[in-house]
């Protein structure tokens, strides 16, 4: 769905106004609503962006590498808590876990060492890379602090290789780019590309960078991608197809590991992805820099609503930011233009008599609570103007819970002598039918 002609104009002045203060060469981003590129916005002409032009994704990548972990461990090849030396032997750093590595809270130092920043050098191979490795790697204690590290998403893609039997480009391309359609999304870059730029600070000249091969560093910020592209990236972390990711591993990966600002708790990193808390809003996604370019991703999940951006140079000036832009831009879309609720439609059929019967007020000390049964079958309910608890059927009268504080909890009915319903017991908070009971 297209976004209305206002919404469309404020969100080209925020790009135009971005590539011209920041000094971009050029500028393109793309608003992804319901699953598709919904507007696209571009600026500067070095070279003229489109949709289809390539531009480097960084660190976004690194959300492409945690996703295939997060396919393994579905598949039961691994287990988030195994520690690196289960799948690569003898690594000097083997105690720490898979699930500390994706979260960027093992303590690993940010780099790998070799005396050249290894985002402008010839990439090493994957033996390279781990004979460089020593216990004085950890920087600090591991432990749930945030310490975000580029090394870490490098071993994660050596343990993937190991374990899947195949080069990590080949599983990217095999279980994600192909299966979504994603064919200009590449390791090295295929025409037509953005070549790289650093912008000179005085006299506003253009060097262009080099354009490297990260070698076994490749899933930490290899990528190369498009507007189109990406926005099929971030639809499917706003709505995963099952055929791929399970729904719920999704939302596993979008549970926080560690806060990366504790002063004021705005940003945060879960398994493979970022966390921006925008007023009441948490968007998840992930920034991303090489030489040359910077590239932003920002999802907000429940209204499966996203924005994407590149610029080919490396950072921007007076205050801009290419991931605070695509903050600045999906803020405004959802501001501009809620997203309306599903429709309400009325059942088909009245439901079983031993649900409606669980149906209506129950009372907790003094407190009220009413449910209902939902078209699904669910038991539906919680206090009034509270988020709502969702309970599915398990059993007899065992229901497990699916939302909110009682996520995982178990929902019994208690029954009298005569098998008339008579309370609700919610992992021992009991629910009776008038406050005057006890429970």
């Amino acid at each position: 769905m297209a976004l209305l002609p206002e919404t469309a104009r404020q969100v080209d002045l925020l790009v135009a106004r971005a590539q011209a203060e920041g000094h971009a060469p050029s500028l393109a981003l793309g608003v992804v609503r319901d699953g598709e590129l919904a507007h696209l916005a571009v600026a500067g002409e070095h070279p003229r962006p489109d949709a289809d032009l390539q531009y480097r994704i960084g660190s976004i990548t690194k959300t492409m590498t945690a996703v295939l972990v997060m396919q393994q461990r579905d598949a039961g090849r691994l287990a988030l808590d195994d520690p690196l030396d289960t799948h690569l032997p003898g690594t000097p750093v083997g105690a720490l876990t898979v699930r500390q590595l994706l979260g960027h809270a093992s303590g690993l130092q940010r780099e790998p060492d070799g005396g050249e920043w290894w985002e402008r050098a010839p990439g090493r191979d994957l033996d390279t890379l781990l004979a460089g490795l020593t216990p004085g790697k950890i920087a600090h204690p591991p432990h749930l602090t945030y310490h975000y590290s580029n090394l870490a998403y490098g071993l994660l893609g050596a343990a993937l290789e190991r374990i899947a039997g195949a080069p990590w480009a080949e599983l990217l391309t095999d279980r994600l780019l192909a299966p979504l359609g994603m064919r200009r999304t590449t390791v090295p870059p295929t025409e037509p590309y953005a070549r790289g730029f650093v912008v000179h600070p005085w006299h506003e000249t253009l060097r262009e960078e080099p354009l490297t091969d990260s070698g076994a560093m490749a899933p930490a910020g290899q990528l190369w991608s498009t507007v189109e592209d990406l926005a099929r990236w971030a639809a499917f972390l706003a709505d995963p197809d099952p055929a791929l990711l399970d729904p719920a591993t999704l939302a596993e990966m979008c549970v926080p590991v560690a806060i990366s600002d504790p002063d004021s708790w705005t940003g945060g990193h879960g398994l493979g992805v970022e966390f921006y808390r925008v007023g009441e809003r948490v968007y998840v996604g992930h920034g991303g820099s090489m030489p040359g370019y910077v590239a932003g991703l920002v999802v907000h999940r429940p209204t499966r609503t996203a924005v994407v951006d590149f610029a080919n140079s490396y950072g921007m000036r007076r205050g801009h930011h290419i991931s605070g832009l695509a903050r600045d831009v999906l803020t405004r879309v959802l501001d501009t233009e809620p997203t309306a609720p599903d429709p309400w439609r009325p059942a088909a059929t009245p439901p079983a008599a031993e649900l409606v019967e669980l149906t209506g007020r129950w009372w907790w000390m003094g407190v009220e609570y009413e449910f209902r049964v939902d078209p699904a079958g669910d038991l539906v309910g919680g206090l009034v103007g509270k988020p709502l608890l969702r309970f599915t059927p398990e059993g007899p009268d065992r229901w497990r819970g699916r939302s909110g504080p009682q996520d995982g909890e178990i929902l019994t009915v208690v029954r009298d002598q005569t098998g008339a319903a008579v309370a609700l017991d919610i992992a021992t908070f009991v629910l009776t039918r008038s406050p005057d009971q006890a429970p």
